[in-house]
């Protein structure tokens, strides 16, 4: 499953999580490969249904 980095950006900067932002921003493919880098993700607790509110609004 591939997630929107923006997504991603998003749910970070609403935390207030800047600088997490500005790395994923940075260092991610714009479509983030779930599988390939969910480790990261786990590491930010980012979550699947933080990120489905993202991607439904």
């Amino acid at each position: 499953m591939t997630i929107s980095k923006a997504a991603v950006i998003t749910v970070l900067r609403e935390r207030g999580q800047h600088d997490r932002a500005d790395f994923v921003d940075k260092e991610l493919p714009e479509d983030i490969d779930e599988a390939r880098h969910g480790g990261l993700l786990a590491m930010l607790r980012v979550t699947p249904a933080e990120l489905a509110k993202v991607e439904s609004a």
